[in-house]
């Protein structure tokens, strides 16, 4: 009996080597840490197992049964089994192996997107502002994050982040941005209607990662706003152009008779007195090569620009615009109240919102071959709005004789096809440190800054031309006003080219492969797979049944 009782005893004391193996595997599996606690419980479950097996085998040969060799192999090839898929999903894990089979290559990025994100310089967040995560939006962004460890990306909900909204200036659920160091810049606005684009996202990226600059460039000698800060001037325009990217200069057109190379657009900022003969011929000069062209200009001034507009149909009206609209918000009759905007790049994700234009004239438009025109900027039909032809009289009234009812247009977007003989490249940013002062972080839901690839310099294909009726709504304090500062970016942005000269990645698209059945054609599906396919089943059955009996 009692060696008996000292059998069970070493069997119950050798049973402490698996437990204590488990102790040990699952204190480092739940800690993370495989320190000398988890470790010293696995050796010692180990070594006791392994002692009790060698007692086992000398007690009663245990170890040479055949039921012990049997179950040992087994044993041996399960754990083979499992050390195979553990190391098939740790390689897995690690090396990511993906097979497109669509014969559109849907879920594979472009060259140029892998290429680009595989060559960051710098990490890149990519920040999503909705409530919602689809799918697939969230399938191209991993397709993005399995190229590079420096593209990262993350859902927000503005609603329980506010502050990280604010950051970013979020307007509205489904805004997208960009952010790389210092840098934000918005990519898109994702709905139902609209998904995350790979062509927008990979152009977005080429343009955070430039260290390249856009040059613009704001004539000067006639009066027009000057840049450093002060009543009438444009000084947040200019830093807000700083911050997106582009170097602002000034440009003296009579101690310079020609428009540099290098000029990407050219800004005429309300200039209070006329501009010689010479000037103007050199902005029309200007833009028979492909340049881009942003006229502000304000009543009751003359440029003497009137040759120049005539070519693009354009002319300015000399009466003041008038919108008694917005006096329910405090605005004077002279400071129009715009919410309906022309279907272009510049205003496309403007909506209703509101843009005001203190001291405008309006422009008419007449179509001229080889020149598109649409308009931006449009007033409320009359009686809301009219054109006011008696600019000495306190008191503004409609009169049918000299004035002009709404709705008026007070700004227009005109492009025009150049000749091949006349094509010259698009002016290229080149490398240049900024004379603004640092760039901060305010982002607004404007265009993006204009690619700048060094190696690639296209061939300008057309000349632009923005024209705006009034200059007060881009002037220090009305240029944050709602979407006052979008205005002015948007115009520049578009009239940059950026469009032109963004990354050549076709839309992939599904190929219908539906099959359109008649209605007979139908019917005959639906009666042989609910009657004659089980039909035929039965009588296969029965057949087999019958040759068997």
């Amino acid at each position: 009996m009692k060696t008996i009782a000292k059998k069970q005893l070493w069997q119950y004391l050798f049973l402490l080597g698996p437990f204590l193996f488990v102790v040990g595997l699952t204190a480092g599996l739940v800690s993370e840490q495989w320190g000398a606690i988890p470790l010293a419980f696995l050796i010692s479950g180990i070594v006791i197992s392994g002692l009790w097996v060698a007692w086992q085998s000398q007690q009663n040969h245990w170890w040479q049964s055949r039921s012990t060799q049997a179950g040992t192999n087994a044993l041996v090839a399960t754990i083979a089994v499992l050390a195979i898929l553990g190391l098939i999903n740790f390689l897995g894990t690690r090396y990511h192996l993906r097979t497109d089979l669509t014969e559109t290559q849907l879920f594979t990025l472009a060259p140029q997107s892998r290429e680009l994100v595989r060559t960051l310089p710098q990490p890149i967040k990519v920040w999503i502002f909705d409530v919602t995560q689809n799918p697939q939006d969230r399938d191209l962004l991993n397709n993005y994050q399995r190229q590079s460890t420096k593209f990262k990306f993350e859902y927000v909900n503005p609603q329980l982040r506010p502050g990280l909204a604010e950051k970013f200036g979020v307007k509205d659920f489904g805004e997208v941005y960009l952010e790389s160091g210092d840098k934000r810049q918005l990519v898109q606005v994702v709905n139902e209607n609209e998904r995350l684009s790979e062509v927008r996202l990979t152009s977005r990226l080429q343009q955070i990662t430039s260290s390249t600059t856009a040059k613009v460039y704001f004539l000067q000698g006639h009066g027009e706003r000057p840049f450093s800060p002060g009543k009438g001037a444009i000084s947040q325009a200019v830093q807000a152009l700083d911050d997106k990217n582009y170097t602002a200069s000034p440009l003296n057109l009579a101690e310079n008779s020609k428009v540099p190379e290098d000029a990407t657009v050219l800004v005429v900022a309300g200039p209070q007195r006329g501009l010689f003969e010479g000037e103007v011929k050199a902005l029309q000069e200007y833009l028979n090569r492909g340049g881009n062209l942003l006229l502000m200009i304000d009543p009751n001034t003359d440029p003497k620009v009137d040759s120049l507009l005539q070519e693009w149909g354009v002319r300015l009206d000399n009466r003041l615009a008038v919108d008694v609209s917005g006096q329910s918000v405090g605005l004077g009759p002279a400071a129009p109240l715009v919410t309906e905007y022309g279907q272009h790049p510049i205003t496309k994700d403007f909506g209703n919102g509101i843009s005001v234009y203190p001291i405008a004239r309006p422009l008419e438009i007449t179509p001229v071959a080889s020149v598109q025109a649409t308009p931006l900027l449009r007033t409320k039909p009359y009686p809301s709005s009219w054109a006011e032809s008696d600019l000495q009289s306190e008191k503004l009234e409609f009169n049918a004789d000299k004035d002009l009812k709404g709705p008026l247009t007070l700004g227009v977007a005109l492009t025009k096809k150049l000749p091949a003989k006349s094509a010259n490249p698009i002016p290229q940013a080149s490398p240049a440190p900024s004379r603004l002062p640092s760039p901060t972080t305010n982002v607004s839901p404007s265009l993006s800054t204009p690619i700048t690839d060094e190696k690639s310099k296209p061939t300008a294909t057309e000349s632009r031309l923005v024209v705006l009726g009034n200059s007060d709504f881009a002037t220090d304090g009305l240029f944050q006003n709602q979407l006052n500062g979008d205005v002015f970016l948007n115009s520049v942005s578009w009239l940059s080219q950026q469009d032109q000269q963004s990354l050549s990645i076709r839309p992939k698209e599904t190929k219908n492969r539906r099959i359109n059945l008649t209605t007979t054609q139908a019917n005959l599906l639906t009666l042989s797979s609910l009657f004659f396919l089980p039909l035929i089943g039965f009588v296969t059955a029965v057949a087999i049944w019958w040759k068997r009996r």
